[in-house]
């Protein structure tokens, strides 16, 4: 019996995780594919009947759905839940479905990897979004001094920071006046949780104020280098983008399905090798 694994969201443009999940799958031997399912919000009950049946391993699930999926759902793990998003999930042998985030999970080990410290540092995340939620959450889990997080609109950075306040301390703020840039001059680690940088040629915030050794991780993956990747590189700060985490975070996923750990030279590998051929389309 072939198992099953689908991404859900509306809409899916990009093939990126089928294209890992699957090469692990292959090269693990295991008999699996991992599908994008584009579906309306009608079709999000429907979806996890199906999951639930005996050839399903898990699912993933992306905007608009991550919150919508979590009461459809058996279970849901506490960082989930804390989060407020869920973006995968596993059939258990009995057919109930627990969620899980590896968005924070994924974000972490990326930092790590990058041998960035954490704990008893002071961080800015810009953006206040899902993606920003699952970044402040793993931030504070993880034992930072302080969150500045800021937005366009910072009434929404307010309830981010209000949300997770109970975990560490959070500071809301604007994209505008002298608190962010404030808070950027003593950041370790710099986050963009915002989509600026994949259609624009704008930068999130500005590197200038940041100390030598800091971290900025953009959270864009297409294109892989953005306007703050490449005025981060040529201050010769630390650089990581979204496809690390990308990358980090289906590792969990797919150990959660499977069982099997340390997929990610794998996947980043698969990951590399569709994106440098010139018939592919991003």
């Amino acid at each position: 019996m072939t198992r099953r694994v689908a991404l859900i969201g509306s809409p899916l443009k990009r093939q990126h995780s089928a294209v890992m999940h699957n090469a692990a799958f292959t090269a693990h031997g295991i008999d699996a594919t991992y599908e994008l399912r584009p579906i309306d919000p009608d079709g999000v009950a429907a979806f996890f009947a199906e999951a639930r049946e005996p050839d399903w391993l898990g699912f993933g699930v992306t905007a608009p759905y991550k919150q919508v999926a979590m009461v459809h759902l058996d279970e849901i793990e506490p960082g989930a839940s804390a989060i407020g998003a869920v973006n995968n999930g596993a059939r258990r042998d009995d057919g109930s479905l627990v969620g899980f985030n590896t968005d924070a999970s994924g974000f972490m080990s990326a930092v790590e990897s990058m041998g960035t410290p954490v704990a008893g540092r002071r961080a800015v995340v810009v953006g206040a979004g899902g993606a920003a939620r699952a970044v402040v959450w793993a931030l504070l889990d993880a034992g930072a001094e302080s969150v500045f997080v800021a937005n366009r609109t910072p009434e929404r950075a307010r309830v981010l920071a209000d949300s997770l306040a109970r975990y560490g301390n959070v500071t809301p703020g604007s994209l505008d006046g002298p608190a962010l840039g404030a808070a950027l001059g003593s950041a370790a680690i710099a986050v963009n949780a915002t989509t600026v940088g994949m259609t624009t040629d704008t930068f999130a915030f500005d590197v200038a104020g940041l100390p030598e050794g800091a971290l900025v991780f953009d959270l864009v993956y297409v294109p892989p280098i953005t306007p703050l990747v490449q005025a981060a590189t040529a201050r010769g700060l630390d650089v990581c983008n979204g496809m690390e985490m990308l990358v980090r975070q289906g590792e969990i996923a797919f150990e959660r399905w499977t069982g099997i750990a340390s997929t990610a030279a794998v996947m980043r590998n698969a990951l590399e090798a569709w994106l440098a051929d010139p018939e592919t389309k991003h």
